[in-house]
């Protein structure tokens, strides 16, 4: 039985406790037709109520049996009335004696279940969440949905353009409800778990209007929200690095959540500080207390994975591996949306110069390029032209097969199989860095060397 529901049915007893003092107050006053009627009206209100219990905990449950002998008490009383030894204050006692017993049945024997929600958006983006629905799916008194939600590139007036769902990219053995088979106004889970904080606030995407923060809040006990990035750790004294942070947490999933999970203490006074600044001094507990620096899922996927458990496609295997068996170096190249949109031509100038590094040193090194999942949609949104030429460099070099290209929603298996890190600065890089991987960064200012060919 959810809480809610038990708390239903114990307000529905409380209303029968209220109903005695009701039959108390009219045996006092002689009013024996008003108390016929009372207590017809309480047994078929206790027998209604039996039989929800029944409906939702199984039948022959020892509160339903109470119930029952509640509603003979009741018969026995209304065939009682009829003598001249009628004591308002024993059958006031009688009653409120057998109710106790069903509802301290209630109270103690049956067991609440929770039910957890997870709204991803982006199934490259589910380990953010994957953590904790395990240990919420892995709990026997806790009943856990994964509901991935719709979502919509955005044109340039923010009018909504192509619909995507993700529901197929997911791994199989996490079950998939779909969106439209889950009624949030009649279930009102307990916990809603979301990795997507913008709502209306993002120029380029948008999860389906009734996902919106403001929208969920009124269906769910607890919103909670966890980023889908892990960013570089900073002193929260540097002032300029805190005011950059600010267009991730002045959003709208941080302002609307209950809880807010962030990768480490750290963090949390990071958040802590920039949300003070941006809402008022008075309001540092408020986010004291709703700040936590539990750390981040991301990390947990990437710490449990391993790379025998991966399923790594042939024609990775063909690139990773020379002819005699022997494996070449796996080096993760990771490009970001933020690269190209403050770089522009120059960013693929770049792009184009290390992948002719890699393509040079092919028989030493195996080039696993991962692109930020949000460039095409970005790029093509905010820089049309640059998309065609960046999209024109990834198809020559997917056609060329000399190294692998992933944009699938398996970040972890990239993370476990590279052996190094080039690239921008990123969410990826980081978890790189926790697994105490090697990491450069890449310089745009640093072109290609003279007579290069790309």
């Amino acid at each position: 039985m959810r809480n809610a529901q038990k708390q239903e049915v114990l307000g529905c007893m409380e209303s029968l406790h209220q109903a005695h003092e009701e039959i108390k107050r009219a045996l006092t006053e002689g009013k024996y037709s008003l108390v016929q009627n009372m207590l017809g009206e309480c047994q078929d209100f206790a027998a209604a109520l039996g039989e929800n219990i029944e409906k939702l905990e199984g039948e022959g449950h020892t509160a339903v049996a109470y119930l029952e002998e509640y509603c003979e008490a009741l018969y026995h009383i209304y065939g009682a009335l009829d003598s001249d030894h009628v004591g308002a204050n024993k059958i006031y006692k009688k009653l409120r004696k057998q109710l106790l017993k069903a509802e301290n049945c209630v109270k103690n024997d049956i067991r609440v279940r929770k039910e957890v929600v997870f709204l991803p958006y982006k199934a490259s983006m589910w380990d953010s969440l994957e953590s904790v629905w395990k240990a919420a799916n892995a709990d026997p008194d806790c009943d856990a949905y994964v509901i991935p939600i719709p979502y919509y590139d955005k044109n340039p007036d923010g009018s909504f353009e192509k619909r995507h769902y993700e529901a197929s990219l997911y791994p199989e053995y996490v079950p998939i409800v779909h969106y439209e088979q889950y009624d949030f106004e009649e279930r009102k889970p307990d916990v809603v778990f979301i990795h997507n904080p913008y709502d209306d606030c993002n120029y380029v995407t948008s999860v389906d209007p009734f996902f919106y923060t403001n929208n969920l809040k009124k269906y769910t006990e607890k919103l909670i929200y966890i980023p889908y990035f892990v960013l570089g750790e900073f002193d929260p004294g540097n002032k300029k690095a805190v005011e950059n942070m600010a267009h991730f947490v002045t959003v709208p999933g941080v302002i609307n959540a209950d809880k807010v999970i962030v990768q480490s203490e750290n963090m949390r006074q990071i958040y802590i500080n920039v949300l003070t600044q941006f809402a008022g001094k008075d309001t540092r507990k408020t986010w004291e207390k709703k700040i936590l620096g539990l750390g981040s899922p991301k990390l947990d996927k990437v710490v449990n994975t391993k790379v025998e458990d991966k399923d790594i496609p042939e024609e990775w295997k063909r690139i990773i591996y020379r002819p005699d068996g022997s494996r070449k170096k796996v080096i993760l190249y990771n490009t970001s949306v933020n690269g190209l949109l403050r770089h522009n031509e120059k960013m693929l100038e770049k792009i184009q110069d290390a992948l002719g590094i890699f393509k040079e040193n092919r028989d030493e090194v195996a080039l696993l390029w991962r692109p930020h999942p949000l460039i095409q949609v970005t790029i093509s949104s905010m820089r049309p032209k640059l998309w065609r030429e960046y999209e024109k460099i990834v198809e020559e070099y997917r056609e060329a097969g000399w190294g692998i290209y992933d944009d699938t929603a398996e970040l972890d298996r990239a993370i476990v199989l590279c052996d190094g890190y080039y690239g921008d600065a990123s969410s990826l890089m980081e978890l790189c860095r926790k697994m105490e991987k090697p990491v450069m960064i890449q310089n745009v200012e640093v072109g290609a060397q003279p007579g290069r060919k790309k």
